[in-house]
């Protein structure tokens, strides 16, 4: 995936403004390998502890694989999620895999500890539901969200999605599952960023 252009989307909310840059198929493999270092180089900036974490091996092992196995998935994946302005990287986003037979999308992200209750994952919301906007393939986007992860959910609040379900996660447990329709550029509906505006 790209940098989106300025197809209308949703807005970029008060607080830092973050981008996402690919992590193309030599990056997971690096951070497989435990080498944030060359994963750095790649993606052209430092990659802190957070990027050797074990969910992070364990997500680049999983994303490579993923990868691999369908190379059409190529940008539909993982990105390091890096600070506007400053340009270091404040976490890891993206989506579970490309549009599903229903043209819906899951995403999902994380902010480095450290980072945390800054605004990054608000931003980093906003840049995925730009991008899943952009795209004709997309009518729906997914976020899965466990009902204790309080923070979670009030990220995604007044980006238009609504409960729809639950499901157990083997790795997480129990989850409330929302969507949100993903609008088509221009037609005046896309969400604005700003809670309680769809």
């Amino acid at each position: 995936m790209t940098d989106t252009d300025t197809a209308p989307g949703p807005q970029r909310p008060a607080g830092p403004g973050v981008r996402l840059v690919e992590m193309t198929e030599p990056v997971l493999a690096a951070l497989a390998e435990g080498d944030r270092e060359t994963a750095g180089v790649l993606v052209g900036t430092e990659l802190g502890e957070h990027f050797a974490s074990e969910e992070m091996l364990w997500l680049s092992k999983y994303r490579l694989g993923q990868l691999r196995a369908v190379p059409s998935r190529a940008g539909w994946l993982a990105n390091v999620v890096v600070d506007a302005d400053g340009g270091w990287a404040v976490g890891h986003a993206g989506f579970h895999g490309p549009p599903d037979e229903r043209r819906m999308v899951e995403i999902g992200y994380s902010v480095v500890p450290e980072l945390r209750r800054r605004g990054y994952a608000r931003a980093t919301l906003v840049e995925l539901l730009r991008r899943a906007d952009a795209s004709p393939e997309v009518a729906t986007v997914r976020a899965s969200i466990s009902p204790d992860n309080k923070a979670s959910l009030a990220t995604i609040a007044g980006f238009g999605f609504e409960w729809v379900g639950e499901q157990w996660d083997e790795i997480d447990g129990l989850e409330y599952i929302h969507e949100r329709c993903s609008p088509r550029p221009g037609s005046g509906l896309e969400a604005s960023g700003t809670p309680g505006v769809a």
